[in-house]
């Protein structure tokens, strides 16, 4: 059986004001592609299938339309489970329906869950499907004082297991933060606020092969438990990481061999360093198609720097100064400047991008702009 596992879409993401439906459609259009021509037998996902509980309309239709293309059009059952990012509920309509078509959704956690069985030449294969659960709501579920991850993780696989045969070749699709993991920094969600959020691998020992969503760095613990990653770059501490999914083949004895294929967006990732000038006027020809984070080196405010980089670079995300160029202003070390006039902020600002103060002239210009402006907002 030849399984393709993908995770953490975050369908209806916003990346620093952009919206990234087109991107997320583009690799999408991909895998669905793969899971085409390679003829897969399944697809599991791992979670956060959207960014957030309620969203945007462009987001449930490229998923609508995701999902037709896979279970409608080209008969490849889909197994679909929650994570933290999702709203369980909202996920979990239609799912007695859909599943009569091999969509199966697990969205919300319940404790009278049954595996999903699919059939290849060799016989039955079971999956396990384990959507995000919190502590608290295995407790409720469960009646007993579930406290951790680790222990609500443990009252889920006990259900699971449960119903498979011991022998069996088996599955599980899970949405958890692994220990040991390398996490994503400013790209995932914690799971917990304090308490432990953490659950060991050795829970999963059972399993012939455990398809894990959360983490959104591509990466494995053993050959046998596997993170897909992100379905693309979330984040610029993200750039160097290479955004795909794993093939997972099972052959009759329950042994796995994993082959891991890169997608590639529209727009990659990138980060440049240097100063105004020397960005300006030795454009890095390889990264004006990138969306970019800017950082510049200057020791002292450009005008408009954002606006005239991207006459080059015409997909900047964000811009910054490596050196806070008001750090070294007394009014604002002390926070006067909350206190300050319109007229005296616009004197130190003056003063500490040109060093020398306003001019008469230039002082005169000043006082009929803040007239004209204070008058302008009287009117309005």
């Amino acid at each position: 059986m030849l399984i393709l596992h993908t995770a953490d879409w975050h369908l209806g993401r916003i990346f620093h004001g952009l919206h990234m439906t087109d991107e997320q459609k583009t690799v999408l259009a991909q895998l669905l592609k793969i899971a085409v021509t390679r003829k897969v037998d399944a697809v599991l996902i791992a979670g956060d299938i959207y960014d957030r509980a309620v969203p945007p309309t462009e987001a449930v239709n490229l998923l609508n339309n995701t999902l037709k293309e896979l279970v409608i059009d080209y008969n490849i059952p889909v197994i679909l489970i929650a994570g933290n990012h999702d709203n369980p509920d909202r996920l979990n309509f239609g799912q007695a329906l859909f599943a009569e078509n091999k969509l199966f959704i697990y969205g919300t956690v319940n404790a009278a869950s049954k595996p999903v069985v699919l059939n290849d030449a060799y016989g039955p294969v079971y999956f396990a499907p384990l959507p995000y659960c919190e502590p608290a709501v295995a407790a409720e579920l469960s009646g007993t004082p579930i406290k951790t991850h680790e222990e609500a993780l443990q009252w889920q696989l006990n259900n699971m297991l449960s119903q498979i045969p011991e022998n069996s070749r088996k599955i599980a699709v899970a949405h958890v933060f692994l220990t040991g993991a390398t996490e994503s920094p400013d790209s995932e969600r914690p799971l917990s606020i304090g308490g432990s959020s953490n659950v060991s691998a050795a829970n999963f020992a059972p399993f012939n092969y455990t398809a894990l969503g959360h983490l959104h760095y591509c990466q494995q613990n053993g050959e046998k438990i596997r993170y897909s990653g992100s379905l693309l770059k979330y984040s610029f501490n993200e750039v160097n990481q290479p955004k795909g999914l794993h093939l997972i083949n099972l052959d009759a004895k329950g042994n796995i061999t994993v082959e891991t294929l890169e997608l590639q967006p529209k727009h990659q990732l990138a980060q440049l360093t240097g100063t105004f000038q020397d960005l300006l006027n030795n454009p890095r020809q390889t990264l004006v198609d990138h969306y970019l984070q800017i950082t510049l080196t200057d020791i002292t405010p450009v005008i408009d720097a954002k606006n005239r980089l991207e006459a080059i670079y015409p997909h900047i995300l964000h811009l910054e100064y490596t050196k806070d160029i008001l750090a070294d202003n007394e009014d604002f070390k002390s926070g006067r400047h909350q206190e300050l006039s319109i007229k005296e902020l616009f004197f130190n600002f003056f003063e500490h991008l040109h060093h020398r103060p306003l001019n008469a002239l230039e002082e005169t210009l000043l006082n009929k702009t803040i007239e004209t402006a204070q008058d302008k907002e009287r009117r309005s």
